[in-house]
This record gives C-alpha cells, structure tokens and sequence, in this order.
C-alpha cells in the first residue's frame, strides 16, 4: 500500500514538474475593404464597398451605415466596353430611378429617403450583365487597387415546381425538379418571393429572398435528374406566422422561384459564407475562413449570376 502511495506522489510531482505557461500572439486587428459586388443577366452592376469592423465595435445601424465608403472609383468592364460608375445614395436618387433602387438595395421605395446608403452602379444598359461575358471590376480606394473578375455561365432552368402537402393537408414545401448538365460544373442559388399569399390576405413581397442554405453545387449529382424541395424563408421573419407551420407555404400561395448559376469561385465564397451563418455561435464548430475572388487585399465577392424564373402555384 505505501509503495503505491508513493507512486502516486512521484508521479504526480512529475506532471506538475511538466507544466509550461503557453502564451498565445493573437493578431491584431487589421481594417481592410469589403467589397460586395454583382451582376446579373439584364442587370447593372452594384458593387457596395465598406470597411471590416473590429470584433469588439459598436454594433448599431449608425455604425453600420458609417461604414460604408464613398469617394472610390470603381469601373466595370467587358472585355470590349469600360464603365466607371457612379456613386448613388439612397437620399438622393435621380428621378424615376426610385423602384428600380429599391429592387437593387432591398429596401422598399417609401423608406429609401431613411437611410443614406451609397453604392456604385450605371444606368448605363451598355454595362448590364449578358449570359456568356466576363466581367472585370476595378476598385481604387484610398490609394489602393483592387481587382477582380467574374463569368456570366449559362443558365439552366428547372423542369418544373410543384407543391405538396406535408404534415398538414394546407401547407407543404416547394418542390423542383432539376436536370443537372453533365460533364461540367455548375452551381446554384436559390431564392423566392411571394405574388399571392394564400388566404391570409398580407401584401406580396417586395424581394427575393434567400432560404437557410440557398447554394448548392453538382459535386454528388453532375448529369442527373432529381427532385429536391425547399422551405418558406419568409415564415421564419414573420411574428404572426402560425409557429406550428413554420417551413411551410400555405395551400393559395403563388411564389416566384429564382435560381440562379454562378462560376465556381462565386460558389466557394457564397457557400462559406453560409456555413459560418450556419454555425455562428457554435462551440464545437470548425473555424470557417470565407475565400474571395477579388485581388489586392479586400475581402468579399464580385459575383455573376445568371437567374431563371418559375412561377410556384402552391396547390395539389
């Protein structure tokens, strides 16, 4: 019994003679742009450009809205055709532009005025996105140059959506069905926005919105026909939304579905992305580094999308 005891007293004197202090350098924080840009098929560009914040800044709409960084010259090119773009504030549109702001910002047209969000685009059509070009954009910005450069693929549209119930004879999912092109890459966004809300009689919605994992590419099913299905986002913003249906669209409702293609790099950064969303807060997540096709130091995306529309009668 003593030789045990005094096994275990060396031993543990041994551990304790063992221990190091370990010190970590964590960096610093480093402000850098943040670029958010895109271009869709008969669309402008809008590139929004802002300044990363430190973890520990003041979170608040003031903040966020002092963010953003104006003075910058950005231009967008074809290959053939250069554009440099203006900067357009929501508090100070030019006539007659007001609706297609709002549908470009995501902010309805009666509180544009509220907020002075600046970003860069034309209204020049010479610049808006056709199917098949490369889009290169330069940012010059306090002194720096920043690049980058994004594709306009093809489009593939879905063989058809349908609507079906689930636990409840009233409300169910949105359905598609897609035939995958074989023998290349292609990659997907979905989105959707309400033209008729069942029987609830609430206006439509003004945007598209984007579901809980709205990205998707064809690494498990290139050159293949499936089904797949999709949940209501809007049911999830919404306080008077019954909670025992939320995923669901109600039996009525008319929903146009968006999805749109995108070029791998856009997919990689969009994909990320969702995955941090998806797991902030989480202790025993992986860490998630977000990649970004833009050259020079910025953070975010420059982003080509190719959209094809369907309209959703959610009926049996």
């Amino acid at each position: 019994m003593k030789n045990i005891f005094y096994i275990t007293t060396l031993l543990f004197l041994l551990l304790q003679s063992c221990t190091k202090e370990v010190k970590v350098d964590i960096p610093g924080y480093e402000k850098k742009l943040v670029i958010d840009g895109s271009i869709s098929t008969g669309q402008p560009p809008l590139i929004l450009l802002s300044s990363s914040k430190d973890i520990y800044s003041e979170t608040s709409q003031s903040a966020f809205l002092a963010g953003f960084v104006s003075g910058a010259t950005v231009t967008v090119s074809d290959g053939t055709t250069s554009v440099v773009l203006d900067e357009v504030c929501t508090d100070n549109l030019p006539p007659g532009t007001e609706a297609f702001a709002a549908q470009l910002f995501g902010i309805p047209v009666s509180q544009l005025a509220n907020y002075h969000l600046c970003a860069y685009t034309s209204f020049n059509s010479v610049i808006f996105g056709q199917v098949g070009k490369t889009y290169n954009l330069t940012v010059v910005s306090d002194g720096k140059t920043y690049t980058a450069s994004t594709m306009i693929v093809s489009p593939t549209s879905l063989d058809k959506v349908f609507w079906k119930s689930d636990t409840y004879p009233d409300y169910g999912y949105s359905w598609a069905t897609l035939s995958d092109p074989p023998g290349q890459y292609d990659a997907y966004m979905w989105e959707v926005k309400r033209i008729n809300k069942g029987t609830t009689g609430k206006p439509k919605d003004e945007f598209f919105m984007k579901t809980y994992t709205p990205v998707f590419d064809d690494s498990f099913f290139d050159g293949l026909t499936f089904d797949f299905f999709y949940e209501n986002p809007f049911s999830y913003h919404d306080s008077t939304f019954n909670q025992n249906y939320l995923g669901y669209y109600e039996i009525g409702d008319t929903v146009v579905v968006k999805l749109s293609k995108m070029d791998k790099n856009v997919y990689q950064f969009y994909e990320k992305k969702y995955v941090q969303l998806t797991t902030s807060g989480n202790p025993f997540a992986t860490p998630t580094n977000i990649p970004t096709n833009i050259i020079g130091g910025a953070l975010g995306v420059w982003a080509g999308f190719s959209p094809s529309y369907d309209t959703l009668i959610c009926k049996p």
